[in-house]
């Protein structure tokens, strides 16, 4: 049942379109969703009976407020921009991109051709994505073979190699005009939307021509270019009659959860392919909207000419958005990608849901006790934090992060700390206030969403030096507890509250199970960074005592080889490469051959 503030707030709710976010006891936005009217969509979710995720998330909502647009195109964009702002913890995450490569033709008045996995908004061509990266490689290498464009660092006077063996068009030592580089990129984006036919007509004359002038390896190239194109371009069955460049999504959902489907079609074949698998806390179209506009406006996914999806979707809003049409088909072979699409995310669904629910009850259901334990509302987010060091130097502290009971291993921290002076109590609390500081301003600065409860390995000392800091000088008021560990450095409580009392949990409780294995994860990070940072410092020592050796040396030797055994097993004109002298290339591998 709703509280009296919100059902106050429910009555005063615009029938207008818009933007609402939905906030827990902290205040925090949990989840940013869209509306056509806001008065009905709101209400909604106090006003019916829901099960699973989004009855889990409207039990944490304390709050909620919501900003009117004029349109629905409008309210699509900014929920778009507060979920990427707030990272709400209810909202579809996605990855930064498909991971995959892209052949990029840059925008520059000398244009050349490359690989990248960064996509910008910067006016260049982007191709892709392509299935892996060698395949990727050596299209570009067929391009630069075929259809040059530039391959030196720009002018220099002189013509580069490059332009020698017919592979750059000479920007090197002349000013190329900008209709020859758009001729050869409309034969480069012909090519790459699957127009291979031209090319192999190209091709075969010159190989052809070269064959009666009896240059019979220039016509042996020429044959290997072909067989590249029916070998690699062409290996792919083709699954449609046209070359339009399109994604296809689709989706199954069951029991709360959505899997998703998109197949990347390009040059006519199914290029590649992405599943995506999540709970959701609206409607499955309302949700699908969501992911298809967030998949676009992050880094990394080319929009195609042409989307298509199921029926049931707001495609003229869609199509305004993001620019391009977006279609559903009735009928023939893009109609069968479609149910293909579907048929693909039924299986994916079906494959991953018992273990989905039994992971569920471990991870969920562990933090679950733990927060309960400590008579905290619950909480996504734990982060733990450890030191190390031997006798003060070195000391460094690393950070792990838990969400709904797994580790987020994307999100883990090291941190260098300042060598303090003076006894253990105080490097440890030294320790602990300056990585509570880094740490916590940085989200401060950056806007990030805080953790729900901080973890400290230690005792009452690192705890009131983390509350100090919070609390003093950051203003901050997030739970702190400390993770004891009993004589035989097991995990064994926690200390909880203003005075700092011990908390037990069920040894054998999954929420017990879990501690543990924060504990233990927190402390394994933190001793391999020290542990590196130790080989490091120890080869920099061993570097620091050759003759000739300085600095800037020791750093490109560190970069290049990173251990000391490395070193020695290379030769001194390995090290001469780096631009590193004879002499003392042969002063160091004396010197640590005699270690």
């Amino acid at each position: 049942m709703a509280s009296a503030h919100i059902e106050h707030k429910l009555a005063l709710l615009p029938d207008l379109p818009g933007s609402y976010q939905m906030k827990d006891i902290n205040g925090k936005i949990i989840y940013v969703g869209k509306a056509k009217n806001l008065k009905n969509r709101v209400r909604s979710y106090f006003k019916s009976s829901h099960e699973g995720k989004v009855a889990k998330m409207v039990s944490e909502v304390a709050d909620f407020d919501y900003i009117v647009t004029s349109s629905d195109k409008e309210a699509f964009l900014l929920e778009i921009t507060l979920i990427q702002k707030w990272q709400p913890f209810y909202n579809i995450k996605l990855k930064k991109g498909t991971g995959y490569p892209y052949i990029k033709i840059t925008n520059e008045r000398d244009p050349k051709i490359e690989l990248t996995g960064d996509v910008k908004k910067d006016g260049a061509y982007y191709f892709g994505p392509y299935p892996n990266v060698y395949a990727a490689q050596e299209t570009i290498h067929f391009l630069e073979k075929v259809y040059p464009l530039r391959r030196c660092n720009g002018f220099q006077g002189r013509p580069c190699l490059y332009y020698h063996m017919g592979q750059c068009l000479g920007a090197c030592w002349r000013t190329v005009p900008k209709e020859e580089y758009d001729k050869q990129i409309t034969k480069i984006r012909s090519f790459l939307d699957g127009n291979t036919g031209r090319v192999k007509q190209e091709l075969t004359k010159k190989m052809e021509d070269a064959a009666k002038k009896l240059e019979f390896e220039r016509a042996a190239e020429l044959r290997d270019q072909l067989h590249y194109i029916e070998a690699t371009v062409e290996k792919q069955k083709i699954i449609s009659n046209d070359k339009t460049q399109r994604d296809v999504f689709n989706f199954y959902m069951d029991k709360g959860w959505m899997s998703v489907q998109i197949f990347f079609i390009r040059q006519a074949r199914l290029m590649k392919r992405e599943s995506r698998l999540f709970a959701i806390t609206t409607t499955a179209n309302e949700e699908f909207e969501t992911f298809i506009m967030q998949f676009y406006n992050r880094k990394n996914n080319v929009l195609p000419k042409e989307i298509l999806v199921p029926a049931g979707l707001d495609n003229d809003v869609l199509a305004q958005v993001l620019g391009v049409p977006v279609r559903t088909p009735q009928r023939g072979e893009k109609r069968s990608l479609m149910d293909l699409a579907k048929k693909n995310a039924k299986i994916k669904l079906d494959e991953k849901f018992r273990l989905l629910e039994l992971d569920n009850r471990t991870t969920v259901g562990a933090q679950e006790e733990i927060f309960k334990a400590l008579g905290l509302p619950y909480g996504h987010v734990i982060e733990a934090f450890d030191h190390s060091h031997i006798q003060g130097t070195n000391p460094v502290s690393a950070m792990v992060q838990f969400v709904d009971g797994r580790a987020e291993k994307s999100n883990y921290r090291k941190y260098k700390l300042a060598e303090a002076e003076g006894n253990h109590s105080a490097d440890e609390e030294a320790n602990t206030r300056e990585v509570i500081r880094r740490r916590f301003t940085r989200l401060l600065k950056e806007h990030k969403s805080m953790p729900d409860l901080i973890l400290m390995d230690g005792g009452e000392l690192e705890m009131n030096a983390v509350k100090d800091v919070l609390e003093n000088e950051l203003n901050l008021h997030i739970p702190v507890a400390g993770m004891v560990k009993n004589d035989k450095h097991r995990t064994a409580r926690l200390l909880y509250g203003d005075l700092d009392q011990p908390i037990d949990l069920d040894p054998h409780s999954q929420g017990f199970y879990l501690l543990t294995r924060i504990q233990d994860e927190v402390h394994r990070f933190a001793i391999t960074f020290h542990r590196q940072l130790r080989n490091k410092n120890s080869l920099a020592s061993k570097l620091e005592m050759i003759q000739g050796v300085g600095p800037k040396t020791r750093t490109k030797l560190l970069r290049q080889f990173k251990t000391i055994n490395h070193i020695k097993e290379a030769s001194v004109e390995d090290i001469e490469k780096l631009g590193i002298s004879k002499k003392v290339a042969q002063a160091i591998k004396v010197s640590l051959q005699a270690q």
